[in-house]
């Protein structure tokens, strides 16, 4: 996934999420719907946090330099880690809130019909910015499921937009629930309990969030099957004949380091071997296109690990 594709998805959920927040925080008013408030209060936290995925970009796009040498590509998992904080913080904890307050403190809802079509008019503006983000994550995704791709990721941006977006249909659908189960039972509580609601699925969301972002963040390797293409491509079987051992680390989503000792054919002279590195890196980085930092040591074949 490159990172002008995951701006499509932020941007258009930064669009609906203004959008929507403002006709919550409307509905609010009209009606006093705590669902409404703490969905609100979650659209304004999904803004922010699309504008986090947006500055994380911006900023992992810099070039490397002394003090970062392999460049910032990393701030783009601290920036969507944050979005986790801010999810947890502001959406979750305001929402379980306010849940208990209505629960313990119920009362009447005014005009519901305004908060009804308020809440049907975000669930549209809402599936459009998760299809879109599900448009922009197919290419990413392969012929993996849904769960693997946000679990296997390296591409922090989609996964965090389509779990955002996921909770927020989900969220929206609760609210609902609560104000029509308060309006038919005339029992106000049930607005209080989909705020509940709320706030435990959007705890839930952000600890998924923190625990894949955290994975990034502290540093993981290539794919599988990226690292069976690397190692494979490696060996050329004359010259290079083996490898002794292989490390890969992600620098950011778009640049992978490779580091490895390969085994060289005995008698090699130095410019056969440096040529045999040459070739070796090239091989790697044809089928292996992130593989842009590689780190290749020379040994004897010795028919085992050093």
């Amino acid at each position: 996934m490159s990172a002008g594709g995951g701006k499509k998805a932020i941007v258009a959920a930064l669009g609906a999420n203004l959008a929507i927040a403002a006709a919550k925080l409307v509905g609010f008013l009209v009606t006093s719907s705590s669902s409404l408030l703490a969905e609100s209060v979650h659209s304004l936290a999904d803004s922010g946090n699309q504008v986090l995925l947006l500055v994380g970009q911006n900023r992992g796009a810099r070039a490397a330099d002394e003090r970062h040498p392999f460049g910032y590509g990393r701030d783009r998992y601290f920036y969507s880690f944050v979005v986790a904080l801010v999810l947890f913080s502001m959406g979750s904890l305001f929402a379980l809130y306010e849940g208990i307050q209505k629960v313990q403190h119920p009362h009447e809802l005014t005009t519901p019909a305004v908060a009804i079509g308020i809440l049907l008019f975000a669930i549209l503006a809402e599936s459009f910015s998760f299809r879109t983000a599900i448009q922009e994550s197919r290419a990413g995704k392969g012929d993996g499921g849904w769960y693997a791709f946000i679990r296997h990721s390296k591409s922090p941006e989609l996964p965090v937009v389509l779990l955002e977006d996921l909770a927020a249909l989900i969220g929206l659908l609760l609210a609902l629930g609560g104000v029509v189960l308060a309006l038919v039972f005339d029992a106000p509580v049930w607005d209080g309990i989909g705020t509940l609601a709320i706030g435990v699925l959007l705890a839930v969301v952000a600890v998924v969030l923190a625990i894949e972002m955290k994975g990034l963040l502290i540093g993981e390797s290539a794919s599988r099957s990226a690292v069976d293409a690397i190692r494979a491509a490696l060996v050329d079987g004359q010259s290079v004949t083996r490898v002794i051992h292989l490390r890969t680390l992600h620098l950011g989503p778009d640049e992978l380091l490779v580091a490895a000792k390969i085994a060289v054919a005995p008698g090699l002279a130095l410019p056969a071997v440096a040529r045999a590195i040459d070739d070796a890196e090239a091989r790697v980085r044809a089928v292996e296109p992130l593989a842009r930092v590689m780190y290749l040591e020379p040994d004897l074949d010795r028919g085992g690990t050093p």
